[in-house]
Parts: structure tokens; sequence; C-alpha cells
């Protein structure tokens, strides 16, 4: 197969979505639990996906919009990882924003608040660009080469070759 050639393989990318999902979800909850649930005597998926728990007014929405936010970083991190192409990082983030407002659609129903629109749309960019932007920067690196390796194969490349005398 030639480099570039894309195999169209549905169960990959189902499981690379299951994977970024969860792995978020997960993220998400580190930052809750210590940044939410320290302040609330119970956390639960409300903080999750629940519109109306985002918002600037208290000290609890403001702690729930800083979960939300680094859990984009992670996912930009994480996506470094599962997704091999940096064109696919679009892909993958929009249906990871996708599936999170239909999880909060059937949860809390639409979401009305511009801050959350503000903070998931937020989230949104900063998972693309910054999961493009580490990808492209980990594909343009150098490869390491040994010096010590190659010299030492060169050496014995040489050993191996004849003598001058040989020619004379």
């Amino acid at each position: 197969m030639f480099y570039g050639a894309v195999v169209w393989d549905p169960w990959l990318i189902v499981a690379q979505i299951v994977c970024l999902q969860c792995l978020y979800y997960l993220t998400l909850g580190f930052f809750l639990s210590f940044l939410v649930g320290t302040r609330v005597s119970r956390l639960t998926l409300v903080y999750f996906f629940d519109f109306a728990t985002i918002n600037t007014s208290t000290v609890t929405g403001c702690c729930v919009i800083a979960s939300l936010l680094p859990s984009s970083f992670a996912g930009a991190g994480y996506m470094l990882y599962l997704i091999e192409r940096a064109k696919k990082r679009l892909d993958f983030s929009a249906t990871l924003y996708i599936i999170h407002l239909f999880i909060c659609v059937i949860y809390g129903g639409w979401p009305s608040s511009i801050t959350w629109w503000v903070v998931n749309g937020t989230g949104f960019a900063v998972m693309t660009l910054l999961g493009e932007y580490l990808s492209m920067r980990r594909k343009f690196m150098e490869i390491p080469i040994s010096r010590y390796r190659s010299s030492k194969k060169f050496l014995h490349m040489l050993n191996k070759l004849p003598n001058k005398e040989h020619y004379q």
C-alpha cells in the first residue's frame, strides 16, 4: 500500500470516536471533581450536561466553565495519539461536540444560554486548532539518527574494502 492511501475502516472510526468521547468525559469529570466537587454537596451529571449550570453569575458556574476549557486542551492531546492525520482533527472534534450537544439536549433540553454556546464553541475551536497544531508539529519533527551507530557501520564497511596495494 502506498503512503497516503486511506482504507475505509468504520470500526476503527467508531472506536476512535468512543475512545475520544470517554477520555474527554473522564478528563471533564476529573476537573469537575476538583473545581466543582469541593463546592457542592453532591457532584451529579447535571454539571456535565445541563446548560443551566454553565453561567458566569455564580462561582460554581465559573468553576464548571473552568473545567470545560482544560478538558478541551486535554482532548487535543488525546487526538494526537488516537487520530493519525491532522486533516481528521476537525471531524473528530466536531463529532465529539455534536454528541455532547445531543446528550445535553436529551438531559436538560435545548441549550438556550449564550454562555453555553460560547464556552462549547471556544472548547471546540481550542480542541481543533490545538490538535492540528500539535499534529503538524509532530509531523515536521526531525527524525533522530544516532551518529555513533552510523559511523560504526561506516567503519565496518571500510574495513571490508580491499587494500590499495591489491590494485597496484
